[in-house]
């Protein structure tokens, strides 16, 4: 165990249910509908991975190209490369340009 590493312990129940504790559930973001990962090692050393479920209606954020897109945007404000405008409509004048 690592010293960032939480150990909790919970008690299987029928049909092999558990509940995860809101201490393991909370940052691991899973909640009801969710999915989770199970993998167990050769030293029999157990880990849960929560699955982030994307709806189908948002899969286009997760596209290589968008994210791509979102890796640029961030570079270009950690660099301070951004421009700011007083309202809407100067903002789309520059964009239209």
């Amino acid at each position: 165990m690592t010293s960032k590493e939480r150990r909790r312990r919970v008690t299987v129940r029928r049909k092999n249910q558990l509940t995860l504790p809101a201490d393991v559930s909370e940052p691991l973001h899973i909640g009801e509908g969710d999915e989770a990962e199970f993998a167990v090692g050769a030293d029999s050393e157990g880990r849960l991975r929560g699955l982030a479920v994307v709806p189908a209606e948002q899969r286009w954020f997760w596209t290589e190209e968008w994210q791509e897109g979102e890796r640029e945007v961030s570079r270009e404000i950690a660099t301070g490369d951004v421009a700011v405008h007083g309202d809407a409509d100067a903002m789309f004048t520059e964009l239209e340009q």
